[in-house]
């Protein structure tokens, strides 16, 4: 089969790789429909952090189940399933408390588990990891198409907001215009937030965090920036989603953080020197919290969503490409020319 392979620093190729086999009674083979490109996947693309070479890429797989070991019960061939960017077993301790990405028999996909941006995986622990699209929106491209960033983006901004505090008649400050910042301003909305301040550098993004539900957009840069938002929230904001992970952004969010406020962060972080913020946050109490986000708990409430027509992320999603596409996805958006790739598979 045809996978995603990452060589170096801006070398992705596709090319035949063994397909994947049941190793375990609890696994699944798994055939890829739809897959995305993240911004996380630009941190090893650009030589900023370590990746195995050669090494399978992506994590944020849809598809159609193709085989299941023997003790799997919750899938079965046929049935249309995506999964979240980590793999959980649904049984241990943190699984049972919702904190997922801790799981005991946990691990990421790439390596022996196989990267989503090919044409099938093995799903470990399929019971605990895989969800299940109901049969009657199995085909529905307009909704797997809305479903497919529940597998990272809009689980991840969710946990943002969620970890901010926010809730309805609030105000709230976006730290970043990228997918997962666009989704947190999208979660905050949902979760009732009264003002929804956008903070990013390109007005194309800001455009579609307005579309999602932000009631200004700030587009200016270091102090001018923080002065700004600074004003509009008549002294900062008491729940701010940090959604970058860079030393810049995190400074930026407990600046523009109101005195006993919080920050939810969930940017990954990347060369981050906390000392550079910590000294803003303890002079303000501000709090910090968040951290990778438990997609698997979050996922089945926002599903509903989607199915209902009350939720809808694709428009994060400003290109796809097929499988011979991903490297171009990976320029275009290492290059500011894509939020998010879709690739269909």
């Amino acid at each position: 089969m045809d996978a995603a392979v990452f060589h170096g620093e801006g070398d992705i190729e596709v090319e035949e790789v063994p397909d994947p086999e049941i190793r375990d009674p609890t696994d699944a083979v798994v055939r890829v429909t739809h897959t995305a490109i993240c911004g996380s996947d630009l941190w090893f693309y650009r030589g900023q952090r370590d990746y195995p070479t050669p090494g399978r890429v992506g994590h944020e797989p849809m598809g159609i189940v193709e085989e299941v070991g023997e003790d799997v019960t919750h899938v079965r061939p046929g049935d249309r399933v995506f999964s979240p960017f980590s793999i959980s077993c649904g049984e241990c301790e943190f699984c049972r408390k919702g904190l997922h990405t801790s799981c005991e028999n946990g691990a990421g996909w790439g390596g022996e588990n196989t990267g989503a941006q090919g044409e099938k995986i093995r799903a470990p622990h399929a019971d605990g990891t895989l969800v299940r699209v109901p049969e009657r929106y199995a085909d529905d491209e307009s909704v797997l198409e809305s479903l497919l960033p529940l597998t990272d983006v809009m689980c991840t901004g969710h946990h943002a907001a969620v970890s901010a505090g926010v809730e309805a008649g609030d105000t709230v400050v976006v730290v970043g215009d990228g997918a997962v910042g666009l989704c947190g301003v999208l979660a905050a909305k949902r979760l009732g937030a009264e003002r929804i301040v956008a903070m990013g550098h390109h007005e194309d993004r800001l455009e579609i965090a307005e579309e999602f539900g932000a009631t200004e957009v700030v587009s200016a840069r270091g102090e001018e920036a923080v002065e700004e938002v600074t004003e509009l929230t008549y002294g900062g904001a008491n729940h701010v989603l940090e959604c970058v992970g860079a030393e810049s952004s995190m400074d930026t969010a407990f600046r523009v953080a109101r005195p006993g406020g919080t920050v939810g962060y969930v940017g990954v972080p990347a060369g981050v020197d906390e000392a550079a913020f910590l000294d803003t946050a303890f002079g303000k109490n501000v709090g910090l919290e968040g951290g990778v986000a438990p997609v698997r708990a979050y996922v089945d409430d926002l599903m509903a969503d989607v199915l209902q027509g009350t939720l809808d992320p694709s428009p994060v999603f400003t290109k796809t490409v097929g499988l011979d596409g991903v490297p171009e996805g990976y320029r275009a958006m290492d290059q500011r020319d894509a939020v998010k790739v879709m690739v269909k598979v």
